[in-house]
């Protein structure tokens, strides 16, 4: 049994019933099912795709990125899905390092893919145009590798890169159905939702949060191939959608949008959020509305759910991120191994079948993370004395002042405080006398007038003196990657190039 048979029973069992609506057409399961049964057969027949073989694609949102990856389930090849904001060089890196047969490109990235060609000798690249189209038609319906199981793998999906070469998280066709399951556990998914989905599905936020879990489900998906504030409105107010993920900043985009007093989210059970600190002046606002916001906690490499409020918890567990998902476990440990308690701050460290296997051809770094079935994240956190999770940086952000361990997490919340700062992120600068120091970089609000020294009063009587910004950048923007995650490799050499005062 393979992935794809979640969609061949949707179908059997409701085959006229919507399984995703995208670009003014609703496509049945049925239509949904053949879809796939003829992907899969175009890739095996057409384009002599084996069992094992890597293809990636290049391209927006789209139901034949969904088909794609379901085809692979059917013949055990792997779907590499290319984040379509890298340049080429980033492209060619991935798809030499995970040795892509095919390469599917929309025609919009095709002007890209031309200039790294010459250094794809042994990957197609395949427009999905008419010629995409023709393949598919003619393919045979019936193509499968009865030899696939649960444990093959299906996805590699490239970590951000926000520091150093990513790295292609593996993930089997069972990791895949563990996060589903998750998933509906999280959000009491069934087949009457409607799922909207319109984060980029080359990540998995976009992709196994919601977007998968839904087909699992049967539910219908709502499919845009990008954010649009004004479309998302419009999508609320009428196609009454029940289920969406809004990271942070779109989170914000909506607020700020000049439809968010009349919004109608009635028909919305839950917003779920992630990805990074979320302020709790935004998860106020969507309260006030009436909207459950409910966190998620997870990584590339865990498929991605392992941590999770439900909707009955966003009022009473506001500001954690809740417990360990249905088919996980969750812990917080110090450096030498040793289980912290509550209140103890440590690296959080995950276990479940919606794992990644290990990373491509990269060993090393697959037993710096895996350890004893144990997936190290690299993130800070801690439980309170009710068992739930608590974010709070990550290891490689704690600021080591003297020798105090300094929590960026901290001081942005005191900053997100303050209506007349924007946007705000805390980093280490190097320091003669205390090793490091944290410093501020503030988005101020329009209009604000608000000065250094203003942010740095801020702090007082809220934070110990030891923790407080030794200095304030103020800055236009703040990087961010497609799924709204600060990049503080980047603040930090910023800040590494100013003079201290």
């Amino acid at each position: 049994m393979n992935l794809s048979h979640w969609i061949e029973r949707w179908a059997d069992f409701q085959p006229d019933k919507t399984a995703i609506r995208f670009e003014g057409r609703d496509i049945s399961y049925k239509v949904f099912d053949d879809r796939i049964r003829r992907v899969a057969g175009m890739l095996h027949h057409d384009l002599d795709v084996e069992h094992g073989d890597r293809i990636a694609f290049l391209g927006l949102n789209s139901p034949d990125m969904l088909a794609l990856m379901f085809a692979c389930a059917r013949i055990g090849a792997l779907l590499v899905p290319l984040n379509w904001r890298l340049a080429p060089p980033e492209h060619l890196y991935i798809l030499q390092n995970a040795d892509v047969k095919v390469l599917f490109c929309e025609d919009e990235f095709t002007e890209g893919t031309r200039s790294i060609e010459d250094d794809l000798a042994d990957c197609r690249v395949l427009a999905m145009n008419d010629a995409f189209e023709n393949l598919v038609a003619a393919a045979p319906d019936d193509t499968v590798d009865r030899a696939v199981g649960p444990d093959d793998p299906l996805l590699i999906v490239y970590t951000s890169g926000t520091t150093g070469r990513p790295k292609g998280a593996i993930l089997t066709q069972n990791a895949m159905t563990f996060n589903a399951i998750n998933s509906v556990a999280m959000h009491d998914m069934t087949s009457s939702d409607i799922i909207f989905t319109n984060l980029p599905m080359f990540h998995v936020g976009g992709l196994n949060i919601q977007t998968t879990p839904a087909l699992h489900a049967g539910a219908t998906v709502i499919m845009h191939r990008r954010f649009d504030a004004d479309a998302t409105v419009q999508v609320i107010n009428t196609e009454k959608p029940t289920l969406m993920i809004l990271v942070p900043a779109l989170m914000a985009a909506i607020e700020q949008h000049p439809a968010w007093v009349d919004l109608d989210f009635s028909s919305l059970r839950a917003i779920n959020t992630g990805s990074t600190t979320i302020p709790m002046s935004l998860v106020d606002a969507y309260l006030g509305r009436g909207v459950p916001i409910i966190q998620v906690y997870g990584s590339t490499e865990t498929a991605p759910i392992v941590i999770h409020q439900r909707i009955p918890d966003a009022w009473t567990t506001k500001g954690s991120t809740g417990r360990a998902a249905l088919h996980c476990d969750a812990r917080i440990e110090d450096a030498s191994g040793k289980i912290l308690g509550a209140d103890e701050r440590g690296e959080i460290v995950v276990r479940g079948p919606n794992i990644m296997s290990g990373y491509w051809n990269d060993p090393e770094a697959t037993e710096e993370v895996l350890k004893d079935g144990w997936f190290h994240t690299g993130d800070i956190g801690h439980i309170d004395d009710q068992g739930l999770f608590y974010v709070d940086d990550r290891v490689k952000d704690v600021i080591i002042s003297g020798s105090e361990n300094i929590y960026p997490a901290e001081l942005e919340m005191v900053l997100d405080r303050c209506d007349e700062i924007a946007e705000s992120a805390v980093v280490g600068r190097a320091d003669d006398k205390w090793g490091e120091v944290p410093v501020a970089v503030v988005v101020l609000g329009k209009g604000s007038k608000l000065t250094r020294e203003g942010v740095l009063s801020l702090f007082n009587g809220e934070l110990a003196r030891f923790k407080h910004p030794r200095d304030v950048i103020f800055s236009d923007v703040l990087p961010r990657n497609v799924m709204g995650k600060v990049l503080k490799f980047e603040l930090r050499d910023m800040v590494s190039q100013r003079n201290s005062v």
